[in-house]
């Protein structure tokens, strides 16, 4: 694990440490339930794959996503993945 790795590694199980704890906390189920699971579902999905040595790789391609781009979504799967991002962006208003 690199450096990059090793730090994104602490902020993934730091992150599911407070979602496991919201999630716990939690009265009822809403629609905030679901993105939480589902949250909590990927970033259980790139600690193995820290741990499997495999993290950063694209599951369609095999290539390497670049780091800048995993400093951003440490969860991401795949280059497809990043077309997405901009509507998760806000746009500047001019």
């Amino acid at each position: 694990m690199n450096a990059l790795q090793e730090k994104l590694f602490l902020e993934l199980r730091q992150t599911k440490v407070e979602i496991e704890n919201s999630l716990k906390n939690k009265q009822k189920k809403d629609w905030l339930t679901k993105i939480l699971e589902e949250e909590l579902d990927d970033i259980n999905c790139a600690i193995q794959k820290l741990a499997d040595g495999n993290y950063g790789q694209c599951e369609i391609s095999g290539e390497f996503l670049s780091d800048d781009l995993l400093k951003m979504v440490p969860t991401i799967k795949s280059v497809k993945d990043s077309e997405y991002l901009e509507v998760f962006c806000k746009k500047t208003l001019h």
